[in-house]
Formats: C-alpha cells, structure tokens, sequence
C-alpha cells in the first residue's frame, strides 16, 4: 500500500496548491471512492483509491515521465530568469512540483529528453555505472575519416583529461558542409561527443540525441512537445543492450545507417 494525505496527494497533480485542495476539500468537492470526503488529513492509497475533483476522476500517479523533443535555444534546467527552459515547455495539465530533466542537452543541442519527478529512476539512466547508452546524431565540418570511427570505438584520449570508454560511430550521411554522424555512447561526460571530434580538428555544428536506451524520440512529436512515457517506454529507456564495443559488433539502429 502506498498511502498519502488527501490534500498532498491532491497538489501533487501539478494543477493546485496545498492550500487550494484544502479549500476544494472543505468545501465538500473532493470524493474518494465515491464519497465527500471533507479530511483534509485523510489517507489516500495511490494504487486502489479514486479521488475526483467535482466529479472529475483524478488519474493518480506517484511520479510522472515525459518525453520531450527539446528544440533549439532552449535550456536543461528547471527555472531561469532569463531562458526558458525544458520545464517551461511543459503544458500546465503534465506539470508537477518537482520536476526535472533526467540528463541535459546543451542550449543548442536538440532531441530527447526526459523530465521527471523521480530522483530513483533518474539515477538509474544517469549513473555512469549504469551505461546506459545515448545516441546522437551529429552534424561535423568535416570529412569522418576511418581513423576516427576505429578511435571512437577503442576510447578517445580528451586532451589528456581521460579516456572515454569504447563508443561506436558511422556515418550517417556525407554533405559539402561537412558529415553526419551517427555516434552511441555509454558515459555522458560534460560536451562529450563535441570534445571527442575536436580530438580530431572537428567541430560539431549540430548535435541531435535520438534516444536514451532503448527508447527512440517519438518522430511524432514536433520540436518543444512532450509527451507521457508509456509503461512499456518506461521499460525502455531503462534498458542496456549488451553490446560488445569490440571489432564487429553492430547496434540494432546501425544495422540501417552503416555504410
């Protein structure tokens, strides 16, 4: 059983204050299972009991997990005076106190990111132990030459500050402006992938992430749209494939783009 306080349970929706659901609660227009409930202190189980708001039945959930297709020009924090931010974008009926980005994308860096209120679960897709992977599609001014995809794949020494761990990287598409790549790594060190190109004389002048373990960015959603995670997704995101980063060894989305 996972009980909470009526009024807690209520703001922790996202759509009223404490002291909002209380009045609501006083006022005789909360139900729990069917019945007025005027305790604001009334203990309230997640799993089994339905609250309704004015005869509007509440989807209960603990935590939330959204998706988001971060644009452009926007920045991975909660508040900033000055920016707006990936929570910004969240539409008033998804927010929640608490919320967060499990992970951050650079202002310019676009694509998935996943907001939550779960400090767990965020631990579990961020902790370098985990692995894991992220991939990105990266945008270059260059030529990716062979030795830059077999040094992607044995570690890369970042300016002598560390060596990051085996990572996997094909070309996407080849352009005048430069290549795109397509590149999975299982760290996120800070601007890792852009650090590792400028190893080699490379700037990165575009950078997309496709997804978070097994979980692919909804092509659905247009750039600044979010979305709930499904319990499946929820799974996904997850998930570390076991891969060998070693000679030969081919990810499921690289079988399509390897050229």
């Amino acid at each position: 059983m996972n009980k909470q306080r009526l009024d807690k349970t209520i703001c922790s929706q996202g759509m009223l204050s404490r002291k909002e659901a209380k009045e609501l609660i006083r006022r005789g227009q909360v139900t729990v299972n069917g019945r007025v409930e005027k305790q604001a202190d009334a203990a309230v189980d997640w799993d089994q009991d339905i609250v309704a708001l004015s005869g509007a039945p509440l989807s209960l959930q603990q935590h939330v997990y959204l998706m988001l297709n971060k644009p452009t020009g926007v920045v991975s924090a909660t508040e900033d005076a000055a920016q707006t931010t990936v929570v910004d974008l969240v539409p008033p009926q998804l927010r929640r106190k608490g919320l967060f980005p499990a992970g951050r994308l650079d202002k310019d860096t676009t694509g998935l990111v996943i907001l939550t209120d779960d400090g767990e679960f965020a631990h579990n897709i961020l902790s370098p132990k985990k692995h894991v992977q992220k991939e990105y599609l990266a945008q270059v001014d260059g030529k990716i030459t062979l030795e830059i995809i077999e040094a992607f794949r044995a570690g890369v020494n970042v300016n002598n500050e560390y060596t990051t761990l085996p990572s996997r990287l094909t070309v996407e598409q080849s352009l005048p402006q430069g290549d795109i790549g397509r590149g999975v790594l299982r760290e996120g060190m800070y601007h890792q992938i852009k650090r590792m190109f400028r190893s080699f004389g490379l700037t990165v002048t575009q950078l997309h992430r496709v997804s978070i373990g097994n979980l692919l960015l909804d092509e659905a959603l247009l750039p600044g749209q979010c979305r709930p995670l499904t319990p499946q997704e929820l799974e996904m995101v997850q998930q570390r494939e076991e891969i060998s980063f070693s000679q030969g060894a081919i990810s499921p989305c690289e079988r399509h783009f390897t050229l």
